[in-house]
């Protein structure tokens, strides 16, 4: 699976109140309008087994502005500009676009990235403190959804880490590392040109 596709799903940094997990996701919510942060991605098989690593730098602008860019094992790119999706794959030389009200309303994006009406899309339920986090389990309402839940564990006031867990029995674990919370960003931080030469397709 392209690290793209899990990149679609979601659009996180870290940093909230110290409280329960819940309150720590609504503060965050609340308080941090843009960040940027480093990010590692591990996906795993239904049956527990390691199948890609992945890693590189994640910003986002709320509401619906966000940038992934994944800098190994290969170089790929996912922009939500405030209106569309563009995801640019380089080895493929491809760009596909999509509308982005579709994506985040389905997505773990739309915790984030997207409006604060978060109780919209999805239920919470904190599950409890299991090692050094505070869990938050959280399931969306949507049966279009492209995943089935999602955890995220707080620790020292910041969220540390998701897990993604698809309808197919596999798991995306991404953790944060190095954030910045309300950095500011350039007016046009979010904005993406197709390379020239490039496939653009549109869904």
């Amino acid at each position: 699976m392209r690290p793209y596709l899990m990149a679609m799903l979601l659009t996180a940094a870290a940093g909230a109140a110290h409280a329960g997990a819940i309150e720590q996701l609504e503060s965050f919510v609340k308080e941090t309008r843009n960040a940027r942060a480093g990010f590692s991605q591990t996906v795993y098989d239904q049956d527990g087994k390691k199948v890609q690593e992945s890693g590189g730098v994640v910003e986002f602008a709320r509401p619906g502005r966000f940038r992934w860019h994944y800098t190994k094992p290969f170089e790929q790119l996912v922009v939500g500009d405030g209106e569309r999706l563009w995801i640019y794959d380089k080895d493929l030389n491809q760009v596909t676009v999509r509308t982005l009200e579709g994506a985040l309303s389905s997505s773990p994006a739309a915790l984030l990235a997207g409006s604060d009406d978060i109780d919209r899309y999805f239920s919470l339920n904190a599950i409890g403190k299991k090692g050094r986090y505070d869990w938050l389990e959280i399931k969306p309402y949507s049966e279009d959804s492209l995943f089935d839940r999602v955890r995220m564990g707080f620790s020292r006031n910041s969220l540390a880490v998701m897990e993604l867990f698809d309808h197919f029995g596999q798991k995306t674990v991404i953790r944060f590392s190095g954030l910045k919370r309300n950095p500011g960003f350039a007016a046009d931080a979010f904005s993406f040109t197709p390379p020239p030469g490039v496939d653009v397709v549109s869904d």
